[in-house]
């Protein structure tokens, strides 16, 4: 297994499922993450996603609140080519790079989604994203927290065995508590669905279906990391 902070080639491994199922799944939470965004008016801010996979949030961000400049980095190096080959006359750069923070203090906003888990070094993480972000600025973050569920242990092997990198089972204490060290204001609010949820594909890292609801409506969570004005 590659480490985090190694470039590679595509991040799921699974042949059974490309990144374009994936990113065609992740659809719906990229419009319940921009409905739960504070900030309104994106039109004058530079946003950053943090782990964009093939570049689809930022289009579809760009789309409800447009914004300045969009930049979109990834550890995928096919991933963002395929970002780059779909952006259009967008305002949008996609970036495979390990050191996000060459891009310092540029950002008023940055967005990660289903990446935090993903990170095992999580202190490093916290700075890195304070490097990127403005005075001010502020960091969402997506996570899910199966500390208890009873999938764990599957979901963690499930994950484990389709991907180049691990998956890391944080608690929302340690999340939390990592942020408020590096000097973020931390905020957090439970993420619940609209509408049914699709449980026909055949895994998902769960055991079972209560398993899967209880992850999606009691465990999923947005964080918001914020800094302070200077």
């Amino acid at each position: 297994m590659m480490q985090a902070d190694k470039l590679y080639d595509v991040w799921w491994q699974n042949r059974a499922e490309g990144e374009q199922q994936m990113e065609e799944r992740h659809q719906r939470g990229w419009q319940e993450v921009i409905q739960l965004i504070q900030e309104q008016d994106l039109s004058h801010m530079a946003v950053l996603d943090f782990g964009c996979n093939q570049g689809g949030f930022l289009r579809h961000l760009h789309q409800a609140k447009p914004f300045k400049e969009g930049v979109g980095i990834d550890l995928a190096q096919a991933s963002i080519q395929v970002a780059n080959a779909r952006k259009g006359d967008l305002p949008l750069t996609y970036v495979a790079t390990t050191t996000p923070e060459q891009f310092a203090n540029r950002f008023d906003l940055v967005i990660s989604q289903a990446v935090i888990y993903l990170i095992k070094d999580l202190k490093t993480h916290a700075w890195k994203v304070k490097q990127l972000l403005k005075p001010g600025g502020v960091y969402y973050a997506t996570y899910t927290d199966l500390s208890t569920n009873p999938s764990l242990e599957h979901f963690t092997k499930w994950i484990n065995d389709n991907s180049l990198v691990e998956s890391n089972a944080h608690t929302l204490d340690f999340i939390a508590g990592t942020f408020a060290a590096e000097g973020f204001h931390v905020e957090i609010q439970r993420r619940r669905p609209q509408g049914f949820i699709d449980i026909s594909r055949d895994e998902d890292g769960f055991l079972c279906i209560a398993d899967r609801m209880q992850a999606t409506y009691e465990q999923a969570y947005l964080f918001r990391f914020s800094l302070a004005e200077k």
